[in-house]
């Protein structure tokens, strides 16, 4: 009898067992069944040497076959994330929203209103975060020299109206000056960016916002403003702690340059500083995407997203949606930073 083709079924089964073949072709074998066929394969090749009168020691790539064998009842380790189901209601006064705390010590969700949480919507101008990180270490925006000018379009916020840099465009929420800074990272980057921080649908395909039915202006649309990307109010948490976590692999230059946009000063104290940014969309002319999403640091840091939706009869904007944040976290976190609803 020859050894090879024995051989090849030897190692093609071992193969198997070690994660080598696809996942389709693995069996599902126990841990009693995969030790039979172990013993098995031995016994053949003992049975081997006997008969062709082999007395040397097994060849080192013969043994290397059994010794690597996995424990197939070994699994990844995997994080839990905990989700804890406060009733906040009484902060949104009938509007119709979601808000989502993400504390990752634990970790542990705080949501709200957990399926419009987990809905994706346009992120407007929560954007500029991401197109700012993208820009600055990406170099579309100069650190050094951050200023564009104006092309002299008036435009209906008079803001804009005015040569920009980085921070003025970041604060007064300028669109043209990120439409600019956006091209200027061109799609590329920018889905390489959306990709690494797992932002949403990473949707940019409608680069220049032809889905916007609100604007027609190609210095005010792009695929952040009610088009293409959508994200949920529970991943705009995950990129911002992604961003700007412990292990967050962007610098530490740009996520300075970020926190010194991001500050509202107005809302911060010593025992409680708020970061973030709104964001408002509207289709046909009526509000539908309202949001303000960022981060506090108390005696930690938490990540915290609200979101408000088109509600009939009632006020909705993105200011509002910053009230409910800083009364939310103020009320609930900065006092005790437990995270416990009171």
């Amino acid at each position: 009898m020859r050894r090879g083709p024995m051989l090849l079924t030897v190692f093609t089964f071992l193969t198997m067992l070690s994660g080598c073949a696809s996942q389709q072709e693995q069996p599902q074998l126990s841990r009693q069944e995969t030790g039979a066929a172990i013993q098995n394969a031995q016994e053949t090749e003992a049975a081997l040497r006997n008969e062709t009168e082999i007395t040397a020691e097994p060849k080192e790539e013969e043994m290397i076959f059994i010794e690597a064998i996995p424990d197939i009842t070994e699994s990844a380790a995997v994080s839990p994330t905990t989700t804890l189901r406060p009733d906040w209601s009484s902060y949104f006064d009938g509007l119709n929203g979601a808000a989502v705390i993400f504390d990752p010590r634990e970790p542990v969700f705080q949501v709200y209103n957990e399926n419009l949480a987990d809905t994706r919507h346009s992120p407007c101008s929560t954007f500029k975060i991401i197109s700012s990180l993208a820009g600055l270490e990406r170099g579309a925006i100069n650190q050094e020299n951050s200023s564009r000018p104006w092309s002299g379009e008036g435009f209906w916020n008079d803001d804009w109206n005015r040569d920009m840099d980085f921070p003025t465009a970041f604060r007064t929420s300028c669109v043209w000056y990120y439409r600019q800074v956006i091209d200027d990272i061109g799609p590329e980057i920018m889905e390489e960016t959306l990709n690494e921080l797992q932002y949403g649908n990473c949707d940019v395909s409608d680069w220049e916002g032809h889905l916007n039915n609100n604007n027609s202006n190609p210095a005010l649309t792009g695929f952040w403003l009610e088009s293409s990307l959508k994200i949920s109010p529970r991943e705009q948490t995950e990129v911002l702690e992604r961003i700007f976590g412990s292990s967050s692999r962007y610098s530490q230059d740009v996520q300075a340059l970020l926190e010194e946009v991001m500050f509202l000063p107005e809302s911060s104290d010593e025992t409680c500083r708020i970061y973030g940014k709104t964001g408002m969309g509207k289709s046909g002319g009526i509000v539908v995407d309202c949001w303000y999403t960022g981060f506090a640091d108390m005696d930690h840091r938490i990540y915290f997203c609200i979101y408000l939706g088109a509600t009939p009869g009632q006020n909705v904007s993105s200011a509002r949606a910053r009230e409910i944040a800083v009364s939310l976290i103020k009320e609930n976190y900065s006092q005790s930073g437990s995270g416990e609803d009171k």
